[in-house]
């Protein structure tokens, strides 16, 4: 028998019993998660240029999200503590208004070209201006975006950290943006309102 565990959400747990996967769900828990961050983890997250953020609400409403950057762009304290940059983009500031009323923050970092492996880091988020976390972490990366300067830094204190399974993670090759590629591209703010002919039409 495994002892009660230690991570996860009592919703969660309660399905677990329900549908029988009570034993599977502990030896995931006791050989996965872990409550911080191990040096392969380090590695991993110093690697990717993309992460798929989670957050909600104070009252549960729920918005997902995405950021990337170069390597490192995600910038590792320490084994518990994460720091990403937040950029002056449409005003909205969807996650960071989230994380400023429920400050638990989900990340998804994936691996789609190399080991095809995903990383879940949950924890909890703080908002910071730069010059303010840089007086506390100096070491935090500069020139993340060449010619942008943070507007927002996103701090996490990691709560758990564990593997997400590549058996259907996708194979993608990087490649550049084909010459001319947004050459009479509608402003973002219209690309799902103008009427446009499906970009899947020229594959049937």
């Amino acid at each position: 028998m495994f002892p009660p565990p230690s991570f996860g959400s009592a919703g969660e747990h309660r399905l677990q019993q329900q549908l029988g996967t009570t034993e599977r769900a502990a030896r995931f828990y006791d050989q996965q998660v872990r409550p911080h961050l191990t040096s392969e983890m380090r590695e991993f997250i110093g690697r990717q240029i993309m992460v798929f953020l989670a957050t909600a609400d104070s009252r549960g409403e729920c918005d997902a999200s995405f950021r990337a950057g170069p390597p490192g762009f995600v910038h590792v304290i320490d084994d518990h503590t994460l720091a990403y940059p937040e950029f002056r983009g449409n005003g909205v500031l969807a996650s960071a208004g989230n994380m400023s009323e429920n400050p638990h923050l989900g990340m998804l970092f994936v691996d789609f070209t190399h080991h095809h492996v995903g990383l879940h880091v949950n924890g909890v988020a703080r908002l910071y201006d730069d010059a303010d976390l840089r007086r506390v972490h100096p070491a935090l990366p500069v020139d993340v975006a060449p010619g942008r300067s943070p507007h927002l830094w996103v701090h996490l204190t990691v709560e758990e950290a564990y593997i997400h399974c590549s058996k259907y993670i996708p194979h993608l090759e990087p490649a550049p943006r084909p010459a001319g590629h947004d050459a009479g591209r509608p402003k973002d703010a219209d690309y799902f309102t103008k009427r446009r002919a499906p970009v899947w039409s020229s594959l049937s």
